[in-house]
C-alpha cells in the first residue's frame, strides 16, 4: 500500500513530467526527461511528502540487446529467470541468423541512468531512470550540486557505460586505466577487452599490446577426446598417479 501511495502522489505532483510509473517487486519506478531532470529531483529531495534525501546508487544501463535474447524479460516472475532455457539465439548458437524476437523497452533508446533514492523520513524507496536522448553521445545532467553522493556514482557509470554527466566537476575514469580505450560494460565491447598490459623486461616499464586472448562468448566449450585417445589419456593420468605416489614415498 505505500508503494501504492506514493506512486499516486507522484502521478499527482508531477503529471506529464513523468513519461512512465510503475511499481515493479514492491518499488516504485517513474521515468523522466533529462530535461525534466533536475527539477524533478530537486521536489522529490526538498518537498516533505517525499523527503528523499539520500542518493544510494547511480547506474548505467544499455539496453542495446534488450529484449533479444532467449529471456523472456518482460514476461518473468518476480521469483528471477529460469535458467533450463532453449538455447535459440545467436549469442550461444553461432549458426542461427534468425531473430527469435522484436520485444524492445523504448525505440532508439539505449543508454540510461537510474537514480536510487531513500527518504529516513517517510521509509520510503524509489528509482528514477533517465534515457540519454543521443545513443552516439549519451548526456545526461549531473545531480551533484542536488546529492554530493552522485560524484564517485557518476564517474563509474562514466568510466564503464560512456554516459557523460553535464555539469560534473571532475568527470575522469574512476575503475579502468585512464589510457583505458573503450568502456567494458557497454554490450558491444568485446569480452576480451581491445587490449592487455604487461610488463617489459626489456623495456623496463608497462606497455600495452593488442589482446592476445581469443574471443569466445559465454558458453562452456566441451573437447571430448576420440575412441582411441580416451585409453591413451587414461594410462598417462594413471602413470602420473603413481609417479607422484613414489615421490611421497
Amino acid at each position: 500500500m505505500q508503494a501504492k501511495a506514493l506512486l499516486t502522489h507522484l502521478q499527482d505532483r508531477f503529471g506529464e513530467t513523468l513519461r512512465d510509473a510503475g511499481v515493479a517487486v514492491g518499488e516504485v519506478t517513474i521515468e523522466i526527461m533529462p530535461g525534466d531532470l533536475l527539477a524533478t529531483c530537486t521536489a522529490l529531495r526538498d518537498e516533505k511528502e517525499f523527503s528523499f534525501e539520500q542518493l544510494i546508487d547511480v547506474c548505467g544501463v544499455d539496453y542495446l540487446a534488450w529484449g533479444e535474447t532467449e529471456w523472456a524479460t518482460q514476461e518473468t516472475t518476480d521469483t528471477g529467470f529460469s535458467r533450463a532455457v532453449e538455447a535459440n539465439t545467436a549469442e550461444r548458437l553461432p549458426g542461427l541468423e534468425k531473430e527469435l524476437s522484436t520485444e524492445t523497452l523504448q525505440e532508439d533508446q539505449r543508454f540510461a541512468a537510474v537514480y536510487h533514492l531513500l527518504s529516513i523520513r517517510n521509509n520510503q524507496r524509489l528509482r528514477v531512470r533517465v534515457f540519454a536522448t543521443d545513443d552516439q553521445l549519451p548526456v545526461i545532467p549531473s545531480v551533484l550540486e542536488i546529492w554530493s553522493s552522485a560524484n564517485w556514482f557518476e564517474r563509474e557509470a562514466f568510466d564503464l557505460y560512456g554516459i557523460l554527466f553535464e555539469g560534473h566537476p571532475d568527470l575522469r575514469r574512476i575503475l579502468t586505466d585512464y589510457g583505458f580505450i573503450g568502456h567494458p560494460f557497454r554490450k558491444d565491447f568485446p569480452l576480451s577487452g581491445n587490449v592487455e598490459v604487461r610488463y617489459d623486461p626489456e623495456k623496463k616499464r608497462v606497455i600495452y599490446q593488442p589482446v592476445s586472448i581469443e574471443p569466445r562468448v559465454l558458453v562452456p566449450k566441451v573437447i571430448r577426446a576420440q575412441a582411441g585417445e580416451d585409453t591413451i589419456a587414461d594410462e598417462a593420468v594413471m602413470e602420473e598417479a603413481s609417479a607422484d605416489e613414489g615421490k611421497d614415498e
